[in-house]
């Protein structure tokens, strides 16, 4: 199977590079890297180490992936299946085939790198951060009825179930969105444990107090709007 991995970067200069080049040892195709209107050398460093770079200045996780998603589509070749994941280097990839395996043994169509399955390294993930999740995921249960533990960063998904999600939130919403709208399409969604490590650098999200304000809004209402005010995808 054809596998490409997306991911989105901004201001990553210190860490993506290293990500990059392990990412490159695995077997995939492409390594699409979203440079996020960084200021920095990250789109130069990513270059260098082996990826593939989409220039996308409108800032946002979403618009990051979108953009990256856009290039992969406009490939001769479709791939099988899409593997997203941060730049930071938090992510683990040692744990790539597990992420990939329940897909390309034709089983799911949607399987998330569980953070709360795994081990996480000491600090790697704050107290908003956790209480977010655990608030997202028991949202997520209530209102679905699938039990997810974590709305991470890694995972992966077939091309053909992304393609019909249709995806379209442009920033802190992309991962749930994801998650919810697979619900409502009756895929099948499963999680595996993924380690979890300490980031290189800031987070631009959690590691801001209006980073972390403005992410839990978004991924609440992202999960009430596609529950009880779309009927959209």
């Amino acid at each position: 199977m054809i596998i490409d991995i997306v991911i989105p970067a901004f201001n990553e200069e210190h860490s993506i590079g290293l990500v990059v080049k392990d990412a490159c040892t695995l077997p995939v195709r492409h390594v699409v890297v979203a440079n996020n209107g960084s200021s920095d050398r990250t789109g130069a460093v990513a270059s260098a180490a082996g990826a593939e770079v989409v220039f996308e200045p409108r800032k946002g996780y979403g618009f990051a992936c979108l953009a990256a998603l856009h290039w992969i589509s406009e490939r001769t070749l479709q791939p099988d299946v899409v593997v997203f994941m941060d730049g930071d280097r938090s992510d683990d990839l040692a744990n790539f085939s597990e992420v990939v395996a329940p897909i390309l043994q034709g089983d799911f169509d949607l399987v998330i790198g569980s953070r709360e399955l795994g081990q996480r390294q000491k600090g790697s993930m704050t107290i908003p951060q956790r209480f977010g999740n655990k608030l997202a995921t028991s949202m997520i249960r209530w209102i679905y009825g699938h039990r997810f533990t974590d709305l991470g960063p890694f995972r992966a998904m077939r091309y053909t179930s992304l393609l019909a999600l249709h995806m379209e939130d442009k920033t802190y919403g992309w991962t749930v969105e994801m998650q919810v709208k697979a619900l409502r399409q009756k895929m099948r969604c499963t999680e595996v444990p993924v380690n979890y490590h300490q980031r290189i650098g800031k987070s631009k999200v959690s590691g801001t107090v209006k980073g972390t304000i403005l992410a839990g809004y978004k991924i609440i209402t992202t999960i009430v709007r596609y529950a009880f005010f779309t009927n959209n995808h």
